[in-house]
């Protein structure tokens, strides 16, 4: 059965309109406080919140809480704080879950709710199911007084707690890989005007890096605004203005990264990817000998572990689903191109100030970012995005279909074509990648063109 609430990341959407209207946010903090209290009645109690700079933040985490009070469940707020951070916390702290108000790197107009367990992993699909059924089963009209429940029951409860932030920065210094010191080391961090904005800095300077900030004055409306991991270029290109290290660009919740070489080059997840298994296997730490990445990881990676005796396995996209198989192969490593890494030993989250510090730490022990990642090629890979008015099956739209058997003809072998809905925007994602540059742009264009005359649907824009 199709959802209407939760998508591959969490509920996203618009707020005041359905599925962020005030109605059921209320609905959804009643039936995760509702789920908890089921769970573990005589234990914990108590919700960990935290939120990015979005404006709408504070109004939703506000009619969250009002929800989980309602069900007799204690909401604590961190403030804004990263989504990898909540994740950490709720597992050190011994919270009954946590919650993370934000859109990753969706434009400031869209937000979004993660949900996590006690033990800081997203909650499966067969339990946001069952959560998505009692918030649309519930009656989702306002009960009176809830928002001065809002604003004054849990008022108090969600001013933010400095304590979360310091707790989380240093479970990261006591995390870092080797040598925790960065001194002599120059980097470049592009905070997305998001919830990376004070805590990264502020790491990398008490480790002795010399830091130089980019994007980091959110003002409620700038997150993900040209800047962070979806527009690394100015955090490239100032790389190389500075003369520094390294270069790295968060997104809005700063659980992916992406970096830059001290030549300018970006390095997204596949790259860091390669270099930590390269590393790994020769320390020996590289559990099962496998990498976990998805439908988008770039064959250039797959056939560069190939060589070094390491087997990459691919899962459809979606941190949750690379967790997924590592839990159940035993693997310690994974991740996607768009910078989601999981470092499994550490936790379950992906955490891009935890992936920055392995590698800063790599450079200032071993050798440039260059250099750890000379020996891996990359296929020609053009990914396009388009918007969708709806959402058939892909194999049902006839045009795509002869588009994409022409395609496969033309490309060759090795080729790969990926087609996929974003599981949380109105997007049709288009992945193609084969040797010939020229024509991975060609039939990445031509099927997107096939897509927009189907399905298409109003462009959107970032700012």
């Amino acid at each position: 059965m199709e959802r209407e609430l939760f998508g591959t990341d969490g509920i996203r959407g618009v707020p005041g309109r359905f599925p962020l209207d005030d109605a059921t946010i209320y609905a959804a903090g009643r039936a995760l406080g509702e789920f908890v209290a089921r769970q573990d009645p005589a234990g914990s109690l108590r919700v960990l919140i935290g939120m990015d700079t979005r404006e709408s933040g504070p109004h939703l985490s506000a009619l969250l809480a009002a929800g989980l009070i309602s069900a007799g469940v204690r909401p604590v707020s961190a403030g804004v704080i990263t989504t990898p951070a909540v994740s950490a916390l709720v597992r050190a702290g011994g919270f009954a879950a946590g919650v993370v108000i934000s859109a990753s790197h969706n434009p400031f107009t869209d937000n979004g709710i993660k949900l996590f367990n006690f033990s800081g992993m997203k909650f499966p699909d067969l339990i946001e199911d069952q959560i998505e059924a009692e918030i649309l089963g519930a009656n989702r009209a306002m009960p009176p007084g809830a928002d001065s429940v809002a604003a004054a029951d849990s008022g108090p409860l969600l001013t933010a707690n400095r304590q979360f932030a310091t707790a989380y920065l240093d479970l990261l210094r006591a995390r870092a890989d080797g040598q925790a010191r960065l001194d002599g080391l120059s980097v470049v961090l592009d905070c997305a005007n998001g919830a990376a904005s004070r805590l990264a800095p502020e790491l990398f300077a008490s480790l002795g890096a010399r830091v130089i900030t980019l994007f980091a004055a959110p003002n409620g409306q700038n997150i993900n605004a040209g800047c962070g991991s979806l527009h690394p270029e100015a955090m490239c290109r100032a790389v190389v203005e500075k003369g520094a290290h390294l270069g790295v660009a968060f997104d809005g919740d700063a659980d992916r990264a992406i970096f830059s070489t001290a030549s300018g080059r970006a390095v997204d997840g596949d790259g860091v990817l390669y270099l930590m298994a390269r590393a790994w296997k020769a320390a020996r730490r590289l559990k099962g000998g496998v990498v976990v990445g998805t439908s988008m990881t770039n064959l250039g990676l797959e056939r560069a572990l190939a060589g070094k005796g390491i087997s990459l396995i691919r899962v459809p996209v979606g941190d949750r689903y690379v967790l997924e198989e590592m839990l159940r192969r035993g693997a310690n490593l994974g991740g996607e191109p768009s910078g989601h890494v999981i470092f499994l030993d550490d936790g379950p989250a992906g955490d891009g100030l935890a992936t920055a510090l392995k590698l800063a730490a790599a450079v200032v022990r071993d050798d440039s970012l260059e250099h750890l990642t000379r020996g891996l090629v990359l296929y020609p890979q053009r990914m396009i995005n388009v918007p969708v008015k709806r959402k058939p099956p892909l194999d049902s739209l006839p045009k795509v279909s002869r588009l994409l058997q022409q395609a496969r003809a033309a490309l060759g072998e090795p080729n790969r074509i990926v087609l996929r809905y974003s599981g949380t925007e109105p997007l049709v994602r288009v992945m193609v990648e084969a040797e010939n540059e020229s024509e991975v742009v060609r039939w990445a264009t031509a099927i997107a063109e096939g897509l927009r005359a189907s399905i298409g649907g109003q462009e959107r824009h970032s700012g």
